[in-house]
């Protein structure tokens, strides 16, 4: 999971070696957090937050085939 989203970031931004993905393990999820640079975040979360909208489906489906637990993708 942790490679299909930065992979998917990294095709957005214009400053790709700023990407971060960082994979926390809960008890029920595991939670990802993508950084990016401030001024790439704007293309990361797109227009009403439709390619962040997007990015997580892809996330919940992926995961979901996978037989895996629950993902959460945050982008901080």
């Amino acid at each position: 999971m942790r490679d299909l989203v930065e992979y998917m970031a990294k095709s957005l931004v214009d400053q790709p070696e700023a990407v971060r993905v960082t994979q926390i393990r809960g008890a029920h999820a595991t939670i990802l957090k993508l950084r990016v640079a401030p001024k790439d975040k704007g293309w990361v979360i797109g227009r009403q937050g439709r390619i962040a909208n997007a990015m997580r489906s892809l996330v919940r489906v992926a995961a979901s085939t996978r037989g895996r637990r629950r993902v959460i993708l945050e982008i901080v």
